[in-house]
């Protein structure tokens, strides 16, 4: 692909960001921006848990990893899928936000990382709101007004081929206006 396309994607925990984010890039031949609170805690050496905790105090860690994702997405063509992708990736030429319902989106975390379903479902939507504040006291940034994106794709009923199928295809079809 040519004209510096860069895709942001964007949705809470649970909505494929992370897969569908990859399938694109690949489909795409792009490059994935991935960087997240685990790479982090990589490099510093310490426990993502511990790292999570110190984030919570501190959002100079919230600020530093959003910025090395910018970063990352200026040196060209790429996905970034993150949760403030779209909203921080000004230059996109695509910006896509999943959405899926409370129920479906614990679902998919219990799959994934086991546990009981009403944990699960409890502790994600405390993360929600958590994520909220947080990003409105950063960045003025309401994680639950997403209306501006280019496209906008519902996952409740969709697999991730699915979704990654229309996100390229709108890629395509945006790129022949």
């Amino acid at each position: 692909m040519s004209n510096n396309i860069k895709i942001a994607i964007s949705g809470k925990s649970g909505c494929g960001n992370s897969t569908v984010s990859r399938m694109v890039a690949h489909e795409l031949g792009l490059r994935l921006i991935n960087y997240t609170f685990h790479d982090i805690a990589e490099e510093k050496g310490i426990d993502f848990k511990e790292l999570h905790q110190l984030a919570q105090k501190d959002l100079s860690f919230d600020r530093y990893l959003d910025r090395r994702q910018i970063e990352l997405a200026s040196e060209g063509e790429c996905v970034l899928g993150s949760r403030l992708a779209i909203w921080l990736l000004e230059d996109a030429f695509l910006k896509v936000y999943l959405e899926a319902s409370p129920e479906v989106r614990a679902g998919r975390i219990k799959k994934r990382e086991g546990g009981d379903f009403e944990t699960i479902f409890r502790e994600m939507q405390e993360r929600d709101e958590r994520d909220r504040q947080r990003y409105i006291k950063l960045y003025d940034i309401d994680i639950d007004d997403y209306r501006f994106a280019d496209l906008i794709i519902n996952t409740d009923n969709l697999d991730q081929h699915k979704v990654t199928k229309m996100i390229v295809e709108r890629v395509r079809e945006k790129k022949r206006e």
